[in-house]
């Protein structure tokens, strides 16, 4: 037997003491067998238990899975974009272990976003981090300096006049564009730029990750009541 969750209207079991989907308790009455015991309060348990995090073991699981992501989703790493589908991926699983190590019943979708969250976090910090030092070991102790400065005027002068010639940009434009770009600030504002890109999308990612896995995972778990 099925009933309707007040709040999100989805189906709820007879049996359980709360939605799976929104963490609401539902009304349980006790029978006379019981001895009259009362359940709101292992509703209320249940419902913390799914929407508390412990925050210890959470980093924990986040540190693990997010150092990897991190470093793959680099500007320079050759997985390229396709890393922020690892750092969804490592989100979702970072919540999966914390509830398989914490062994709740369940967890909210909110509280798997939080942890999503500060995965990406860690992620993008991480992804940052491996950025500025790959670029400052190839320039002051690999002497890879001259090969980073030549790929860049190449995509400079060729890959972005042509994209911004096909769309119809003046060549007065494309010129001062192209100066600027190839100079030290334009450079380094470019990169600033494509950073803080690849770290917001870690982090809307390792979010968006986090709430899936809590969403999976209240749909395949079930409170013991």
């Amino acid at each position: 037997m099925e009933i309707t969750c007040n709040r999100c209207h989805q189906a709820v079991l007879a049996e359980n003491c709360y939605c799976p989907v929104c963490g609401l308790p539902q009304l349980v009455y006790a029978t006379e067998d019981a001895g009259g015991q009362a359940l709101p309060a292992q509703q209320s348990e249940a419902v913390q238990d799914a929407g508390t995090i412990e925050w210890k073991s959470a980093l924990r699981v986040a540190l693990m899975l997010a150092v990897p992501a991190g470093i793959l989703c680099s500007l320079l790493s050759p997985v390229g974009i396709f890393g922020l589908i690892w750092m969804l991926v490592a989100a979702a699983w970072a919540v999966a272990i914390y509830v398989r190590n914490r062994r709740p019943a369940w967890i909210t979708t909110g509280a798997g976003a939080r942890i999503g969250l500060v995965t990406g976090l860690i992620g993008g910090w991480v992804a940052t981090a491996t950025t500025g030092i790959t670029l400052y070991s190839m320039r002051y102790f690999t002497g890879k300096g001259r090969v980073v400065d030549d790929f860049w005027q190449d995509f400079v002068s060729k890959q972005m006049v042509d994209q911004w010639t096909s769309m119809g940009v003046d060549t007065a434009t494309i010129l001062r564009e192209k100066t600027w770009l190839l100079s030290a600030e334009g450079r380094a504002g470019f990169l600033l730029g494509a950073i803080i890109l690849v770290a917001t999308g870690l982090v809307f990612f390792g979010t968006a990750g986090g709430a899936m896995g809590a969403r999976l995972l209240a749909r395949t778990r079930r409170p013991e009541v």
